[in-house]
């Protein structure tokens, strides 16, 4: 997490329109692009991560299994995969499997997210200045946290928790 990272900024149709430091894209709340993995394992358990606090966002909240921004020139399934493998020690051959797009509003912090789903047991090996801690969680269980205490999140997770819950099947 350095704050020389270039992103590309984006227009409201998800287009490349620059690029620009992670600091001024967050400081002006310039659309950008994101990916979140959720991870699940055979008993159908999620596991989603505690950030860190010296994360610049959402610091101590929980969040998706994995989750970061597209580097300059990168594509969603890039991202998901890179992240999988910075955060969690995951490597997987192939980008996950694609569940939906959340548009950039506030609740993700001027970010377009590609939403993705996994299976995997771990072990994991959490990348210590992401993440804090992580835990498997009965998705039911999940749904309530969400409804009940949402400022225990990150907001982006909490708008893609409730898409992923409203979802037929």
């Amino acid at each position: 997490m350095s704050a020389e990272e270039i992103f590309d900024v984006v227009n409201e149709l998800d287009e490349v329109t620059g690029q620009a430091p992670r600091r001024e894209v967050h400081a002006h709340g310039w659309w950008h692009r994101a990916v979140h993995v959720l991870v699940f394992n055979h008993q159908g358990e999620v596991f989603l991560q505690k950030r860190s606090m010296k994360k610049d966002t959402a610091a101590g909240k929980w969040d998706s299994s994995s989750s970061g921004h597209l580097d300059t020139g990168e594509d969603y399934d890039v991202a998901a995969v890179r992240e999988l493998r910075e955060e969690l020690g995951l490597s997987v051959k192939s980008a996950p499997l694609r569940l939906f797009k959340l548009a950039a509003c506030r609740e993700t912090g001027w970010e377009f997210c590609w939403v993705y789903r996994c299976e995997s047991a771990g072990p994991f090996v959490l990348h210590p200045d992401e993440i804090e801690t992580g835990a498997w969680f009965a998705p039911a269980a999940v749904t309530r946290w969400v409804t009940e205490r949402p400022e225990d999140f990150a907001s982006a997770f909490v708008l893609l928790w409730q898409r992923l819950a409203a979802a037929p099947g």
